[in-house]
């Protein structure tokens, strides 16, 4: 069901959708209830490893999205 769920989300969603998937773990259930986050918890956890692949993607995807308003400003100058 949660795969059907997902392919779902993507389907609608497309583009908006990131790649990153944050898998359900007993880790990430235990960090708040000690004051933490998932990082400062367990940083090796696979929802720390999770939580930091999304925020690769997140960084990644600002970039190119920067790149392509650099690229539309230029081409405005240029007209």
């Amino acid at each position: 069901l949660a795969n059907q769920v997902v392919e779902e989300v993507k389907m609608h969603f497309q583009q908006m959708v990131f790649d990153t998937v944050i898998h359900r773990n007993t880790t990430l259930g235990e960090a708040p209830s000690h004051g933490n986050t998932i990082i400062m918890h367990d940083a090796s956890s696979k929802g720390a490893v999770n939580y930091l692949n999304l925020a690769r993607e997140i960084l990644q995807k600002n970039k190119m999205t920067k790149l392509s308003e650099e690229d539309r400003i230029i081409a405005f100058e240029d007209e």
